[in-house]
């Protein structure tokens, strides 16, 4: 199989190599993660002009009408530069949520808004209580007239304080946990009755929870009850996006190891000359490759539609998780007291490795996930051959 990136692709992807070169050096990055929101409003217009934020959009929207590899791109280069721009929370899954089943008049509308930078959006899908299960579900609504009105709180909304529009998952029937009944709606974030807590994640970056009290929606996304159906394969490519920024940020983490490694000195020699260390550093280079052949594994199977598609990613979550915590942990303790430090970028890697580990779903639940579903897809062969 050719793994080779395409003319634009490659194109693409030095474009934000260089981006993240001039503007993402670790002091700089600090001080953008310390704006407002989190991130950069004049960052986030550059990237409207450099065109990335047209990528994943359909070309009749004016966008690029890229798929899963171009994100790949795009997001692998953002993790090696821990750049806090919120491109997964709105372009990906606003956007996408958009794209996947709002109306013409809609999409024809919103989505040219956040191509150009204008427009910010957030996803509102967690609770309290929901775990990393995505139908489970208290916030409802209810229809008043030809009007919707929802009611209840949702969690760790990322980029929801800087939102402008919000989709949310509510519950129109069924009970809480079940996959139908769910639909989405398109909120006002400064409509009565929203109210949004903001705080900052453990790698810096923003997110909030937001209470909605007796909230009109704006639109439904779709139609009533199929809001799982609508939101599963954008969720399941924000996962690929989620595996994409990990992998850059392990990869830049090796290299920052290796390279103090090599320059590192105790008892008159680089301590790179250990062998103990030299094992060290191929086990995380290995976890790093590994974690690269399961994420094209993925996009290769998500982009062509392979029956194993699904599999593929639940296998590359898992991944993501233990790669994560690996390269992560040896990291820090191959860097010694340092890298415990703010001084270092080292800390601020590992701790968006962890949130890349629970964005989702966490490396246990995802193992939960995949042994159910090749449970399941084993179950009819068993019962041909009893």
């Amino acid at each position: 199989m050719n793994f080779n990136l395409t003319e634009e692709q490659t194109m693409i992807q030095d474009s934000v190599a260089r981006f993240v070169q001039d503007n993402y050096a670790f002091d700089q990055r600090n001080a953008t993660v310390a704006l407002q929101h989190g991130f950069s409003a004049e960052h986030w217009q550059k990237f409207a002009e450099l065109g990335w934020l047209s990528i994943p959009f359909a070309e009749e929207y004016g966008g690029f009408g890229g798929g899963p590899v171009d994100t790949m791109v795009i997001m692998q280069e953002f993790g090696r530069g821990l750049v806090s721009e919120p491109f997964l929370p709105t372009v990906l899954l606003f956007g996408g949520l958009l794209q996947a089943g709002a109306n013409a008049e809609l999409t024809n509308e919103l989505i040219p808004q956040i191509i150009a930078g204008e427009l910010q959006g957030s996803f509102a899908f967690v609770e309290r209580q929901s775990r990393y299960s995505m139908s489970d579900v208290k916030t409802r609504a209810r229809q008043d007239g030809v009007s919707w009105v929802l009611n209840g709180e949702k969690t760790v909304v990322l980029n929801g304080s800087a939102a402008q529009k919000l989709v949310v998952l509510a519950r129109t029937s069924g009970e809480q946990s079940d996959e139908s009944g769910l639909s989405l709606f398109l909120v006002d974030a400064f409509a009565e009755g929203v109210n949004t807590t903001a705080y900052r994640m453990t790698d810096g970056r923003e997110a909030a929870n937001i209470t909605l009290d007796n909230v009109t929606a704006e639109a439904v996304i779709g139609g009533p009850g199929e809001g799982y159906s609508l939101m599963r394969p954008v969720v399941d490519r924000a996962m690929l996006a989620v595996a994409a920024d990990a992998l850059g940020a392990m990869e830049s983490l090796n290299t920052q190891t290796l390279d103090y490694l090599k320059t590192r000195k105790q008892f008159g020699t680089h301590i790179g000359s250990f062998q103990a260390l030299q094992h060290r550093m191929v086990d995380m280079f290995a976890a790093c490759e590994n974690t690269k052949s399961l994420l094209y594994r993925a996009v290769c199977a998500l982009e062509a539609g392979d029956e194993d598609a699904q599999r593929s990613l639940l296998a590359l979550k898992v991944m993501v998780g233990r790669a994560g915590r690996k390269i992560g942990g040896e990291g820090i303790q191959m860097h010694g007291g340092m890298g415990m430090t703010e001084e270092l970028s080292v800390g601020s890697y590992v701790k968006r490795l962890m949130i890349a580990n629970t964005l989702f779903g966490d490396a246990d639940y995802q193992q939960q996930c995949f042994a159910a579903l090749v449970n399941a897809s084993e179950q009819p062969a068993a019962a041909v051959a009893a």
